[in-house]
């Protein structure tokens, strides 16, 4: 055996989730693994990756990451942080991918006000059209054939 396949021996990685002291993996590089996320509580996490080189050099990542293996939740009618004052309506929906459900048309999807830049396009297109109608009208163009 060979210095350099000695010195490749002694490269290695280790996966970390959140603040564990103990790795969850130890591979030899390169590695390609799959995270199972059913097995993570949702919410913020983070993946940190420690990796030594043949030389004993380590060098860290930290990843981010968001688990939701639940179902969505989605809120209309409060923001977060919001200052609110005498009563408010809130509209709360939870929907997931689980596949015993049956689809439902109504209430399967949250209901949501239409945007407001929408109203403003559709005044001004409105708007553009009537004064497009206005500034061109005249007897002589609409003249029969017959």
């Amino acid at each position: 055996m060979n210095t350099s396949d000695n010195m490749e021996d002694q490269r290695i990685i280790k996966v970390f989730l959140d603040d564990e002291k103990t790795p969850f993996g130890e591979f030899k590089p390169p590695v390609k693994f799959s995270l199972d996320t059913t097995k993570i509580p949702d919410g913020p996490h983070r993946l940190r990756i420690v990796a030594k080189s043949s030389s004993g050099v380590e060098g860290v990542k930290t990843i981010p990451f968001e688990v939701r293996n639940g179902p969505e939740i989605a809120v209309v009618g409060l923001q977060n942080n919001e200052v609110v004052d005498t009563d408010v309506s809130i509209t709360i929906n939870a929907y997931g991918s689980e596949t015993g459900d049956q689809f439902i048309i109504k209430g399967s999807e949250t209901p949501k006000a239409i945007p407001a830049w929408v109203w403003a396009l559709l005044i001004s297109f409105v708007a553009f059209g009537l004064f497009y109608l206005i500034m061109n009208w005249s007897p002589d163009l609409y003249k029969s054939f017959f």
